[in-house]
C-alpha cells in the first residue's frame, strides 16, 4: 500500500503539537499514537517507500523519523535503510548518516546507499570511508560496492586495483569482478595490470581478460592469455569461440577452437552453438553449418528458440532458404528474431538468385538495377554474397577495373568471397596487377582455405610469363600446407569435419 506524504507529515505534526501542549510534570510524555494501519513494520515500510518514490521528495516527510523513534516502531534494519534513503532523497546527508550510525549492524544496502549519497554530493573521500567500513566488516565487496570503489578511484585519481586491495582482501570473485569492471569500462590496460597483480590468476579472471582482448580485436593477446591458463573450462572456450565468430576474417578461428574444446572433453553449450553458427554464416558455409546443426540435435539443443533462430538465420544467409523453412516449421515456439530471419532470408535469397541469373546471362545493366533497388526500393542492406555476385558480374561483362573500384567502395571490409570473385575476373582477363591485389587479400583472409585461389593466381602469373611469381605462390602453398585440388574451383573452399 502507498500513502501520500501529507497524510504522514500531518500526522507527525499533530502528534508533535499534542506532546508540546500537554506536558506532565514528573512523567514521560505520552507515546505518539499511530493509526492502526501503521502499527506494523510492513505497513510503515510501505508508507516510507511511498514517500521515497514521491516526485519531488518532500522535506516535511522527514519529521516521520522523530515520530518513529519515539513510537518504538523504527528499530528494524529494513525501516532504518528506508529512512536513510528518504533522508538522502531529501538532500540531508547529516540525517542519513545519523540513521546509519544508529544502526547496531548496518547492512550492505545501508553502506552502499550512504556511500553513493556521499559520492553524488562530491565527497569521494567520505564515500571511500564507507566502502572501507563495509570491507572491514565483511572482508569483501559486493558488486555495488565494487562499482563505487571504481568510481571513487577515478575521482581521487587512484588506480582501482590498488584502491580495492586497500579496502578488501583479494579473492577470486573480487579479482574477477575488478578485471570485468575494467573491461566493461573499456580500460583494458588497467584490466591487464589488475590481472597480472593477482596472486593466483584463476580461470574466471583470465576469461574476463580474454573477453576484453577479443572485444578490442587483440586476438593474439587473447590467444596468449588463453594458452597460459592452466585450467580451462567451457566458459573460457566459449569466450574464444564467440570472440572469433564476430568477423569473417577470424571466423575460421572460431571453428578451430570449437574442435579443440571437443578434443579436450568439453561438451558444447547453447552459447557455443550460437557463436559457431554465426561463424558459419560469415563464412557462407552451409556445409559446416549442417555439421553444427547435427551436433545441436544430438545435444538436444536444436529445439531451443535461440538456437532455432540462429539456424534459420544461418541457412537463409547461406542461400539455403528451404532448409531454413524446415527448421522454422519444426520450431516449437518462435520470436520476432525468428520471424525476421525467415522473412529477410527469402528476400535476400531472391535478390541473390536474380543477380546470379544476370551474371550467367551477361545482363550487366539489369543486374546493376536489381542491386541498386535492394536498398532504394526494398530497404534491404546487401550482404557480402550480393557484393561478390556483383563483382563477378562486373568483372565478366564490364571491366576488371570497374569491378575493382566497386570492391573499394563497399562500406564494410570485403570478405574472401568478394576478393575471390575479383581474382576470378582478373584471371579471366589476364590482369596481373588486380589479380595480385585480390590474391593477397584472399590469402590473408583464408590462409589455408581456397586452394583454387592459389592456383588461379599462379595460372595468371604463368600466362604473363612471371615464373618467379609462380614459384613464390607454389612455395607459399607448401609452407601453409595448401594442397592442390584439381576438382576445386576458384570459389571453392575445403570444409573439414568439425568432429574428429
Amino acid at each position: 500500500m502507498r500513502f501520500q506524504w501529507r497524510q504522514i507529515a500531518n500526522l507527525s505534526m499533530q502528534q508533535s503539537s499534542r506532546v508540546q501542549s500537554q506536558p506532565h510534570a514528573g512523567s514521560l510524555p505520552p507515546r505518539p499514537r499511530f493509526p492502526l494501519h501503521l502499527h506494523s513494520a510492513a505497513a510503515l515500510a510501505a508508507a516510507l517507500q511511498g514517500l521515497i518514490d514521491a516526485c519531488p521528495p518532500r522535506r516535511e516527510s522527514q519529521t516521520l523519523h522523530a515520530q518513529l523513534l519515539t513510537s518504538g516502531l523504527g528499530g528494524t534494519a529494513e525501516l532504518s535503510v528506508k529512512l536513510l534513503v528518504l533522508h538522502l532523497r531529501c538532500g540531508s546527508l547529516h540525517n542519513a548518516r545519523a540513521v546509519f550510525d544508529g544502526m547496531p549492524r548496518p547492512t550492505n544496502a545501508a553502506h552502499n546507499y550512504l556511500a553513493a549519497g556521499y559520492f553524488r554530493r562530491g565527497l569521494p573521500g567520505e564515500a571511500l570511508g564507507i566502502v572501507r567500513r563495509l570491507a572491514a566488516s565483511t572482508g569483501r565487496l559486493d558488486v555495488f560496492a565494487l562499482s563505487m570503489a571504481m568510481k571513487v578511484s577515478a575521482a581521487l585519481a587512484l588506480p582501482g586495483a590498488v584502491l580495492v586491495r586497500t579496502v578488501a582482501e583479494p579473492d577470486e570473485i573480487l579479482s574477477a569482478a575488478l578485471v570485468d569492471a575494467y573491461v566493461k569500462s573499456g580500460l583494458l590496460g588497467y584490466a591487464r595490470r589488475a590481472h597480472a597483480a593477482m596472486p593466483e590468476q584463476s580461470a574466471v579472471c583470465s576469461t574476463a581478460l580474454v573477453v576484453g582482448c577479443m572485444n578490442e580485436g587483440m586476438f593474439k593477446d587473447a590467444e596468449a592469455i588463453f594458452e597460459s591458463m592452466e585450467e580451462k573450462d567451457v566458459v573460457a572456450y566459449n569466450a574464444m569461440v564467440e570472440g572469433y565468430s564476430k568477423a569473417e576474417e577470424t571466423a575460421e578461428g572460431s571453428l578451430g577452437v570449437y574442435k579443440a574444446m571437443q578434443r579436450a572433453g568439453f561438451r558444447p553449450t547453447l552459447s557455443t552453438f550460437v557463436s559457431v553458427l554465426g561463424a558459419c554464416s560469415l563464412l557462407s558455409s552451409p556445409e559446416l553449418g549442417e555439421q553444427v546443426h547435427c551436433q545441436a540435435v544430438k545435444s538436444s539443443l536444436s529445439g531451443n528458440i535461440k538456437a532455432g533462430s540462429v539456424l534459420v538465420d544461418m541457412y537463409a544467409k547461406c542461400g539455403r532458404v528451404e532448409d531454413g523453412w524446415r527448421v522454422f516449421d519444426h520450431m516449437p515456439e518462435r520470436n520476432v528474431v525468428t520471424w525476421t530471419s525467415m522473412i529477410d532470408g527469402p528476400n535476400h535469397a531472391t535478390f541473390l538468385s536474380v543477380l546470379s541469373a544476370c551474371a550467367h546471362a551477361g545482363l550487366l545493366s539489369r543486374g546493376q538495377e536489381a542491386f541498386q533497388s535492394m536498398e532504394s526500393e526494398y530497404s534491404l542492406r546487401p550482404r557480402m554474397e550480393h557484393y561478390a555476385c556483383m563483382v563477378d558480374l562486373l568483372g565478366r561483362f564490364g571491366s576488371v577495373r570497374q569491378a575493382y573500384d566497386f570492391v573499394r567502395g563497399i562500406p564494410a571490409r570485403p570478405n574472401s568471397d568478394v576478393w575471390a570473385a575479383l581474382l576470378g575476373a582478373a584471371t579471366l582477363h589476364g590482369d596481373v596487377d588486380v589479380a595480385d591485389v585480390a590474391a593477397r587479400e584472399v590469402f590473408e583472409l583464408s590462409r589455408a582455405g581456397r586452394p583454387g585461389a592459389y592456383m588461379a593466381f599462379s595460372n595468371t602469373l604463368a600466362a604473363a610469363g612471371k615464373w618467379d611469381g609462380v614459384h613464390d605462390v607454389r612455395e607459399m602453398m607448401r609452407r601453409r600446407g595448401v594442397l592442390k585440388d584439381a576438382a576445386c574451383s576458384w570459389v571453392g573452399s575445403d570444409n573439414p569435419p568439425l568432429i574428429d
